[in-house]
């Protein structure tokens, strides 16, 4: 009757489990497993396993480690990600790590970018 589903890797399919408010100011690092939405500040690294999103009026002051991000405000640090979107509203200053980018038109962005093609799985089994 009841099956178990897949865990889906795209991040608009998952639940977000933690935000952070308009108007609310975090200074310290943010760190955890499951998807956060950031319409707040933070003042410090944000490392999410499963995704960040970061609403229009969301700013983070420090990096981001994630597995995918979609930006739609102000990011004042270094972005390392599998998977990265800036939508037409976002801002990065500094520079980015990933493996997929998509960048709307009117998005700003600032710094270098590095991007590496995905390792194929049967090399990943064979390193190991």
């Amino acid at each position: 009757m009841f099956k178990k589903t897949k865990q889906v890797s795209d991040i608009n399919q998952q639940e977000i489990s933690t935000i952070i408010g308009d108007g609310f100011i975090i200074t310290g690092e943010i760190s955890g497993k499951s998807v956060i939405r950031i319409d707040g500040k933070v003042t410090g690294n944000v490392k999410v396993i499963n995704g960040v999103i970061l609403g229009e009026k969301g700013i983070i002051v420090g990096d981001i480690e994630t597995t995918s991000a979609i930006l739609y405000g102000t990011v004042n640090g270094n972005v390392k990600a599998q998977q990265l979107e800036i939508k037409k509203t976002g801002r990065v200053n500094g520079d980015i790590k990933t493996e997929t980018l998509e960048i709307e038109m009117g998005a700003q962005y600032n710094g270098k970018l590095e991007m590496k093609q995905l390792i194929k799985a049967e090399e990943k089994m064979a390193e190991h």
